[in-house]
C-alpha cells in the first residue's frame, strides 16, 4: 500500500491544496478550491480519479487548526472514509510553524503552507492523531457561547468600575471582594452619588442585603461625594451598563443550565463523584477531554492541560521546575477553580495542599500541585470507569513511596569521568564536586 500525503492550508472561503509522496516529492502541483458545494465535488472527482488510476494506495490529509474555518473541509473529507481509503488529521499551528522554521523556509504563501502541512504529518507521523467523529461538538458550540459571554461580562465590569469612580467612588469601599448583585441594583436605580443623595434610607433598605444602617451611611457619603461626574450623560451610561450586565448574568445562567441539562454523558455523574466537581465544571473537563482513549497515560493528560513541570538548564545556568502552561489557557482555569473548591471540601486535596505548604511552596505553587493531583485522579476515574476513591488513590501513594530509590548514574558521562584539568568555570566545578559527592554516597 502506498501514502500520499494531501496537505490542506485553509483560508476564509477557500483553501490550497497539495499532494506529495514519501519522498516528498510533489505528485499533484498546487491547486485551489472554494469552500462551496462545487468545490468540494471537485475534491470529490479529484479523489475519485486519483484512487482508479493508484488503486493500492491511501492518502493522509492534513489541516491546521484554524479556529472553526477549517471545519466543512474536515467534515467533508471525515465522511469520504466510507468511499476512499483517507483519513484526515487536524494540526496543531504552533507545530507546524516551528517545522517550517526549521527547514529554513522563510518566504510564507498559501501554496508553501500547504507543502509545509503536508511535510511535517511525513515528519512527525507519531505525534499526529486523525480525526474522529465528535459527539460533543454541538455541546462545545455552547460551551464556547458561555465563555464569550464571561467574557463581554468582564469588559462591562471593568467599564462600570471605572465610570463609578467618577460618579460615585464612595460605593466602590463596599466592591473590594467583587461587586456584590445588591450594589447593581442600587445603581440601576440611583446611578450617580447625586440622586442617590436625594433619596431615603427607608427607600434604600427595601434592596435586599441593605440594612438601615448601610442605607443610611450609603447617603451621607453621597452627600459629601467628591464625584466628578454627576451630570445625566455619565448617570444613563452607567445605568446602561448596569442593565447590561444583569442581563448577561440572567443569559449565563440560563445557557449554563442548559448545557448541564442537554450534557447526559454518563461520565459527567462519574467525574461529580469527586468531591469538589460540580455539574458544570464537570461538564466543561468532559469537553475539553473529549475521549479519554486520546491520552495513553496521566502525563499526556497534564502536558495537554500544560500543567506538566519544565526544566532548563544549560551549561552554568542555573534551572528550577515550573509549570510549562502550553496549550489553551480555559482548561486549566476549569481546573483552577476545581482545586480551590476541593482545598476546602475534599479531604484528600487539602491534605495535599497543606503538606505542599509545610515544604515551603507558596500558595499559587501548591495550588499548581493539587491541580495536577485531581487531573491525575480524573484520568484514573475515566480510564477505568470507576467512582472516586480516596482508599485507592492513598494506597497508589504508599506503594510508590516504597519503591527503591534509583541510583543515580551520569550515563553521559560513561566514557569519561570528571577531570580536574578540563577549564570549566566556579560553578561547573562545583556542580561536579556535588555530583561526585552524591555518587560516593
Amino acid at each position: 500500500m502506498t501514502e500520499f500525503f494531501l496537505g490542506i492550508d485553509i483560508s476564509k472561503g477557500y483553501a490550497d491544496f497539495v499532494l506529495i509522496d514519501s519522498q516528498k516529492n510533489i505528485v499533484e502541483k498546487n491547486f485551489q478550491l472554494d469552500d462551496t458545494f462545487q468545490g468540494h465535488n471537485l475534491l470529490f472527482s479529484f479523489l475519485e480519479s486519483f484512487f482508479l488510476n493508484n488503486p493500492q494506495s491511501n492518502i493522509i490529509a492534513a489541516v491546521e487548526s484554524t479556529g472553526g474555518y477549517e471545519n466543512n473541509w474536515v467534515s467533508f473529507i471525515a465522511k469520504l472514509k466510507d468511499d476512499f481509503p483517507i483519513c484526515i488529521a487536524r494540526l496543531n499551528p504552533f507545530g507546524v510553524s516551528h517545522s517550517s522554521k526549521a527547514d529554513l523556509k522563510r518566504v510564507i504563501t498559501d501554496k508553501i503552507s500547504a507543502l509545509t502541512i503536508a511535510e511535517y504529518v511525513i515528519n512527525h507521523r507519531a505525534k499526529i492523531s486523525f480525526v474522529q467523529e465528535d459527539y460533543f461538538a454541538p455541546l462545545r458550540k455552547q460551551w464556547i457561547f458561555i465563555k464569550l459571554l464571561v467574557k463581554q461580562k468582564v469588559q462591562l465590569y471593568n467599564q462600570l468600575e471605572a465610570l463609578l469612580y467618577t460618579a460615585n467612588p464612595e460605593l466602590i469601599t463596599f466592591c473590594k471582594h467583587g461587586m456584590p448583585n445588591w450594589v447593581l441594583v442600587l445603581l440601576k436605580q440611583y446611578p450617580s452619588a447625586k440622586s442617590l443623595a436625594k433619596t431615603s434610607p427607608s427607600v434604600i433598605s427595601r434592596i435586599p442585603y441593605i440594612t438601615v444602617q448601610k442605607a443610611e451611611a450609603i447617603i451621607n457619603n453621597a452627600k459629601v461625594s467628591v464625584a466628578s461626574q454627576t451630570d445625566p450623560v455619565t448617570g444613563a451610561l452607567l445605568k446602561s451598563v448596569v442593565e447590561q450586565i444583569i442581563f448577561l448574568d440572567k443569559t449565563i445562567k440560563t445557557q449554563g443550565k442548559k448545557l448541564t441539562d442537554s450534557c447526559t454523558f454518563p461520565e459527567v455523574k462519574l467525574l461529580q463523584s469527586f468531591t469538589g466537581i460540580g455539574a458544570y465544571s464537570a461538564v466543561g473537563l468532559l469537553l475539553e477531554i473529549r475521549a479519554i482513549e486520546r491520552f495513553s497515560s496521566a502525563k499526556k493528560l497534564a502536558a495537554f492541560f500544560g500543567l506538566h513541570p519544565i526544566y532548563k538548564a544549560s551549561g552554568d545556568g542555573m534551572g528550577c521546575m515550573r509549570m510549562s502552561k502550553k496549550g489553551r489557557r480555559e482548561p486549566r482555569l476549569i481546573l483552577f477553580n476545581i482545586a480551590r473548591t476541593a482545598i476546602n471540601c475534599n479531604p484528600l486535596t487539602k491534605e495535599v495542599y497543606k503538606n505542599n505548604l509545610q515544604k515551603g511552596k507558596s500558595g499559587l505553587a501548591a495550588i499548581g500541585v493539587v491541580m495536577h493531583k485531581i487531573l491525575r485522579i480524573v484520568y484514573g476515574m475515566l480510564k477505568t470507569n470507576t467512582a472516586f476513591n480516596p482508599d485507592i488513590d492513598r494506597r497508589n501513594t504508599e506503594n510508590v513511596a516504597l519503591k527503591k530509590p534509583k541510583v543515580v548514574v551520569l550515563k553521559s558521562r560513561r566514557f569519561q569521568q570528571f577531570d580536574s584539568l578540563a577549564p570549566v568555570s566556579k560553578k561547573q566545578n562545583k556542580k561536579r564536586e556535588e555530583q561526585k559527592a552524591s555518587q560516593k554516597e
